[in-house]
């Protein structure tokens, strides 16, 4: 699988408790976009919506060399419908709802010239959380320093 694009906020903004791969429905132009590597996940985060996950504020830009049909009325952070099994659906949803996480995504894959998205079940993490989680990594990072300093 080769990595497109990764949501790196969400690793410093929320705190994973469990992952999934899903498909995403795109139009033709868009798959060409997000297989150049024209693709965001800043901001986006997953919805239910009639019992389906949607992706919503994933920005991919229209496709350089598309048709002038599909220019028309083009939005780029339009709603997309993820591709899972209802029993995914069915478990992320109560899981969600019990546990008041939230559903992001974390990374756009191509596998086998598919487009798939890597989400994740999080916790939000507050500010004072975060702070210390950087606080953890400095720490670590000075002492893998002077450890390879002293060798």
């Amino acid at each position: 699988m080769k990595v497109v694009a990764t949501n790196k906020r969400a690793f410093y903004d929320y705190e994973i408790k469990e992952k999934e791969i899903a498909g995403i429905k795109l139009e033709g132009h868009e798959v060409k976009s997000v297989k150049n590597g024209q693709i965001s996940l800043k901001g986006a985060y997953v919805v239910f919506y009639k019992g389906e996950p949607y992706l919503v504020g994933a920005h991919i830009p229209l496709y350089q060399h598309a048709n002038t049909i599909s220019r028309r009325g083009y939005d780029p952070e339009r709603m997309r419908k993820l591709l899972l099994t209802r029993r995914q659906i069915e478990s992320w949803a109560t899981k969600r709802k019990a546990a008041k996480l939230v559903i992001v995504p974390l990374r756009v894959l191509i596998d086998h010239g598919l487009v798939k998205v890597e989400l994740a079940l999080a916790k939000p993490l507050r500010k004072y959380e975060k702070r210390t989680k950087e606080k953890e990594r400095q720490e670590k990072r000075k002492a893998e320093r002077e450890v390879r300093f002293v060798s």
